[in-house]
């Protein structure tokens, strides 16, 4: 007995070795599964196929280089999707903002129909999910919890009839505008119109919390998102855009509209988009745009004197890359103004022409959590990240529904909107 006392007084001193970070993103993606906000396979099935998708191999899509026009091959598949440990994901159903309303009101029907025919090929690997509960399902049995969400308030043609119709053909989300403002809504990306939203535009964010369509405030003025949160009565998300203090484009989110998230519950999906990463990056662009226009202006009427300068500059110009540890960044940032509990992922994967280092396609994300945890990020912390928050904010636009469920439809005269 004697001789036993020492060996357990040197196990008991032995420390337990700390857990690798390697391994803290490892379980975290293990127990809580990304649910990523924002990829764009669908416009890449109209864009390389035409929407014809009998034959398209959802499985590997490693050698689709020749279906674009500069040779890109797309940056999500199954294989991939696993490898990257994304259990949930909102399928982007972007159409152009320069079509006529009435034009995009009939493209995005087609994209939310190719979407549900890509899910239903594959049975055993993706599942339609329109609930939280679809979602933890769907999780738990196996697939990929599907949810579709629409890109830019230009696809509803100005109408709360056909937003109530979108969401009944399975739309989980609508992104307010796109890169142009819509005759109710100011986009970061466009002159200043309305000073935010109009009155309709108001309306509208009332009746998606009346019929639980959650409010996706990626690409609005900022005008605009603060009449947002003055109106919504349910958390909104931000599908996939970053921090302004960081990288100072005008999609991504100031302080200002940071400090706001807690209060209503709502989460930034941090994005991948190289531009709103890296501020040289943004620099950059700015400056090749410049370039462009100089270049136009010299020589008018000239296009392969303009081509051949460009290539020049851009040889001369290297584009400065973004990385893991600048997206990580970001994260820092919006912990830091809005609390863990506001932070998601939301890659913009088949929406970007480049990746950051490190961030090739969707499998990556375990090199990103992995990153977080060196940073000291917690196996809790990253499972927020990665999945509970925006669970949360889903339960939470459910509830403010059933909340609404006595209150009638916002009706307009039909082609109305604001006058």
């Amino acid at each position: 007995m004697k001789a036993f006392l020492p060996l357990v007084a040197l196990v008991l001193a032995t420390p337990v070795a700390a857990q690798t970070a390697e391994e803290t993103a490892r379980a975290a993606l293990e127990a809580a599964p990304i649910w990523d906000g924002h990829n764009d396979v669908p416009i890449q099935l109209r864009s390389r196929f035409g929407n014809v998708i009998g034959e398209f191999d959802f499985d590997d899509t490693t050698d689709t280089g020749h279906t674009h026009s500069d040779g890109r091959a797309m940056h999500t598949d199954l294989a991939r999707l696993r490898q990257g440990k994304v259990g949930a994901q909102w399928w982007s159903v972007y159409v152009s903002a320069n079509l006529p309303e009435p034009e995009a009101v009939q493209t995005v029907i087609e994209q939310i129909d190719v979407t549900k025919r890509l899910i239903a090929q594959y049975p055993d690997e993706l599942e339609l999910a329109l609930t939280a509960d679809d979602v933890e399902r769907a999780m738990g049995e196996g697939r990929i919890a599907s949810l579709i969400g629409m890109e830019g308030g230009h696809s509803i043609g100005s109408s709360l009839s056909v937003l109530r119709q979108t969401y009944d053909l399975g739309a989980r989300y609508m992104t307010l505008t796109h890169g142009s403002n819509t005759p109710w809504a100011d986009s970061a990306t466009d002159e200043p119109e309305h000073g935010g939203l109009t009155d309709f535009g108001k309306d509208l964010v009332r009746e998606m919390n009346r019929i639980g369509m959650v409010v996706d405030l990626s690409h609005v003025s900022e005008a605009s998102m603060n009449d947002a949160l003055d109106v919504s009565r349910a958390p909104v998300i931000f599908s996939h855009s970053s921090a302004r203090a960081i990288n100072g484009h005008a999609r991504n989110v100031p302080d200002a509209v940071l400090r706001r998230m807690p209060a209503n519950g709502g989460i930034v999906m941090v994005t991948a988009v190289p531009g709103f990463l890296s501020e040289p990056a943004r620099q950059w662009g700015a400056s090749r745009a410049a370039e462009e226009s100089r270049l136009q202006s010299l020589w008018q009427g000239q296009p392969e004197m303009v081509e051949q300068a460009m290539t020049a500059w851009t040889e001369s110009n290297p584009q400065p890359q973004a990385t893991i540890s600048d997206m990580a960044d970001h994260i820092d940032h919006v912990r830091e103004i809005a609390g863990i509990d506001a932070i998601g992922i939301g890659g913009d994967y088949d929406g970007i022409p480049t990746t950051p280092q490190g961030l090739e396609d969707v499998s990556s994300y375990p090199a990103l959590f992995t990153e977080l945890a060196r940073r000291g990020y917690s196996q809790a912390d990253l499972e927020k990240i990665s999945f509970r928050n925006m669970m949360r904010v889903m339960r939470a636009v459910e509830a403010t529904k059933a909340q609404m469920a006595d209150m009638a439809p916002i009706e307009y005269p039909e082609g109305g909107g604001d006058d």
